[in-house]
């Protein structure tokens, strides 16, 4: 027998009562016609009615004649089941005496004492529950940043219009140009911003036909339209445009207080002329943003068959050009540099040729862009140093000491390899570290600073001496001779054209000559095509040049020519 059976029933009904009393769950005692015989301490709080209030009044509080229909509808329910059952439950929304919604777990349960039924309820509030569930699902579905529907979401939407449409519906994939340049120069705040300020842009357009703006992450989004006539798409696409013309403006926190203008890929596919499927549609969308963006961006191109044929090609340069760097297609050529005092060589510039098996010798117009989509920078650039060391020991051999500098981007400078490449190279061909000059276009400066300045630092304390190309063409130049330890400026052909009759050019020439005096650096004029720019440019005090004037880029074997005459020369 145990001690629970030895106490007796008064103190038994008290301890339940109490239990009863102290459960945070609501409990509520119904007599046989469903009114109130009890209620507990936690159901008084959630309904905010008294026991005393509740007591003989109906489960629904009031007459069912004055429930709403839905409520006459549960109560009957709940009736049926527990004459046919005993038992019941149900989730259930309810409004308590404050007018809040709660949403609940009721059980209902018919018990029998003496030959009388009452029923014990039970409710529990799920709200805290259910707030969590809606919660998930808003992150599984939602992109929190600009709490547009995500990828799924689209899709799906996407998908249920092209059941149920009768019109034409477009599909519109866009990046924001540069994305990645504008992330680094404002910062994750900044960037963030950007992407709010965007979103924002869109939906206060309030384009006609939009039946889904969504956001896929970072710069991607997409947009969905269901109209008469695809082409009345096109207005609001312009539209959209012309809203990118608008600057954004940062806020102090960020990197900078420029204005920034951001510019838009856009690529459109539409149903069902292209075709009837949403992974199609989505795939033909992202391909003509793709041909947007390889060809320059801020742009709109609408898919059709042309673009197939561009990526099957695209996909086929791709191919050549790995069999390229495998197989060393790719070459130097030497554009000499010259004293121009004296018109001797005084080194060379080295420019990339592909000796295309079938196409003949080809210029970097027609692959390098190719080279930097299909991240293959590093591959070229690895190909060209190690023939440009290898002929720079031949020339050695030969008592030429020269130098050949070798232009090189941001891509190749944050590869993990790029310096002991380099180091390495060098030290097996025997070839002294200055006798390797890297150009560095301004334009690469911006993107990997951190990278960028840590190897240009390395490179330097190497002794591989280094130039800063195109100067004067992008928007920090003088930030960058403090920043990096130049050893050459490269004065960019833009500024030699006119030399001879333009005051403008004259004066940007004569201040970075006088600048590269004060900073202790030399100059070199890119682009002299006629006697009278060398002419002037050396009573300007430039002293070394390179043009079509002097030579355009010669093969290997022309170059040891032209050394070897002017060596017989002197």
């Amino acid at each position: 027998m145990s001690n629970f059976d030895t106490i007796p029933v008064s103190i038994k009904q008290q301890l339940m009562s109490t239990l009863c009393e102290q459960l945070e769950d609501a409990i509520f005692i119904l007599d046989e016609n469903l009114r109130y015989l009890s209620v507990n301490a936690s159901y008084e709080l959630l309904i905010g009615y008294k026991e005393e209030f509740l007591v003989g009044r109906p489960l629904g509080i009031y007459a069912a004649e004055f429930l709403s229909e839905e409520e006459q509808v549960i109560l009957k329910d709940i009736k049926k089941n527990l004459n046919e059952h005993g038992f019941y439950e149900l989730d259930f929304s309810m409004a308590n005496r404050y007018g809040q919604n709660i949403d609940c777990h009721i059980t209902y349960r018919r018990i029998y004492i003496d030959q009388m039924a009452y029923h014990i309820g039970m409710l529990r509030d799920m709200s805290a529950v259910i707030k969590d569930q809606k919660q998930v699902a808003h992150l599984l579905n939602y992109d929190q940043l600009t709490g547009l529907p995500n990828r799924k979401v689209f899709l799906s939407q996407t998908s249920d219009m092209l059941l149920d449409s009768y019109q034409e519906v477009v599909l519109v994939r866009l990046n924001i140009d540069r994305y990645r340049n504008l992330a680094s120069l404002l910062g994750p705040d900044g960037a963030n911003d950007l992407i709010k300020n965007f979103a924002e842009g869109v939906e206060k357009l309030k384009l006609h036909n939009l039946r889904s703006f969504s956001h896929f992450g970072g710069d991607d989004f997409a947009l969905l339209f269901e109209v008469k006539d695809a082409n009345m798409v096109r207005h609001q696409l312009d539209t959209l445009m012309q809203m990118c013309e608008r600057p954004f403006s940062t806020d102090k926190s960020h990197a900078t207080d420029a204005n920034i203008y951001y510019h838009i890929s856009v690529g459109v596919s539409c149903f069902p002329k292209d075709d009837n499927e949403v992974t199609g549609l989505l795939t033909k969308a992202e391909k003509a943003l793709d041909y947007v963006k390889q060809h320059g961006g801020d742009d709109i191109r609408w898919y059709d068959e042309a673009i197939e044929s561009a990526t099957a090609g695209s996909l086929e340069l791709e191919s050549e050009l790995r069999t390229a760097t495998i197989e060393g297609q790719f070459v130097p050529y030497y554009q000499p540099k010259f004293s121009l005092e004296t018109g001797a060589i005084t080194g060379f510039e080295a420019l990339v040729r592909w000796q295309h098996p079938t196409r003949g010798l080809l210029k970097p117009v027609h692959f390098i862009n190719a080279i930097i989509a299909h991240k293959l920078s590093f591959d070229l650039f690895s190909q060209l140093a190690i023939k440009i060391v290898k002929q720079l020991a031949v020339w050695q051999q030969q008592g030429f000491h020269q130098h050949v500098c070798i232009n090189a981007d941001a891509a190749e400078f944050s590869h993990p390899d790029f310096f002991d490449m380099v180091s390495t190279l060098l030290t097996e061909n025997d070839v002294a570290a200055d006798q390797l000059h890297i150009e560095v276009t301004e334009s690469s400066l911006i993107q990997r600073h951190d990278n960028v300045k840590k190897q240009l630092n390395s490179l330097r304390e190497l002794g591989v001496r280094l130039a800063l190309d195109d100067f004067g063409t992008g928007y920090a130049s003088l930030s960058y001779l403090q920043e990096y330890p130049f050893d050459f400026i490269k004065i960019d052909k833009s500024f030699i054209s006119n030399i001879e009759t333009d005051r403008t050019q004259h004066a940007i020439v004569k201040a970075i000559l006088d600048l590269a005096v004060a900073l202790d650096m030399q100059v070199v004029a890119e682009g002299i095509e006629t006697e009278q720019q060398r002419d002037v440019l050396l009573d300007m005090g430039c002293k070394i040049g390179q043009g079509y004037w002097f030579s355009k880029p010669v093969a290997a074997d022309v170059a040891t020519a032209m050394l070897i005459k002017q060596n017989a020369s002197e």
